[in-house]
């Protein structure tokens, strides 16, 4: 009788879950619970895998380390690729508008809230997660942004762009400051835009 070929490191056996339709954005779907409510330190790929329903492997096999399943929920909630060209309509003008608009419009939706506000609270005391907040909304958005706008400086004003809007949400959805954590979001637009349009776009 011919001995089973050996099982391949990091893809355990498969079955009709872990095949099937959906595998991947189940897994991911748990990953974002997980963050949102242990935080970066405390989730891990063995209690992300348990919430999914698969083997631990198969979160290795589809998104590797904890930190990549961690970026890979980040960039659910941003998907630069997908906005960059909404944002980018019309060159400078109304950056700064459309930009807010944005960015309020992510945290806003308790779906894509929810990984954010894992990162926001373990940037402060852990630097795997303050780094990816600075490759998503720096590197991949925000410096991205004032590069395709042919500003000098770009990086400077990305990260003058990226203290006010990271700053308004700790306020707003992490630390729940009053008024502003009540405050209509078109009145926060409204006050921020200006300021956005400002680092972003004029000389």
């Amino acid at each position: 009788m011919t001995a089973a070929a050996p099982r391949r490191r990091g893809r355990p056996a498969r079955t009709d879950a872990d095949t099937g339709p959906g595998t991947r954005e189940r897994i991911l779907t748990a990953a974002r619970k997980e963050f949102a409510d242990r935080g970066y330190d405390k989730a891990s790929v063995r209690g992300i895998a348990k919430a999914a329903g698969v083997d631990p492997a198969l979160v290795h096999h589809y998104f590797g380390t904890k930190e990549e399943v961690f970026g890979a929920a980040i960039e659910v909630s941003f998907e630069p690729a997908l906005v960059l060209p909404a944002l980018l309509t019309g060159g400078k003008e109304g950056i700064g508008e459309r930009l807010a608009r944005y960015f309020i419009s992510v945290w806003e939706n308790p779906a894509s809230r929810a990984p954010l506000l894992a990162i926001l609270r373990s940037a402060l005391t852990n630097e795997a997660a303050a780094a990816l907040l600075r490759k998503f909304v720096l590197r991949r958005l925000l410096e991205r942004i004032a590069v395709e706008l042919d500003v000098p400086d770009p990086t400077l004003r990305a990260e003058l762009a990226a203290s006010h809007m990271i700053g308004i949400a700790f306020l707003r959805y992490v630390l729940k400051a009053e008024p502003l954590a009540s405050v209509e979001t078109e009145e926060i637009v409204r006050r921020v835009a200006p300021t956005l349009q400002r680092y972003l776009a004029e000389d």
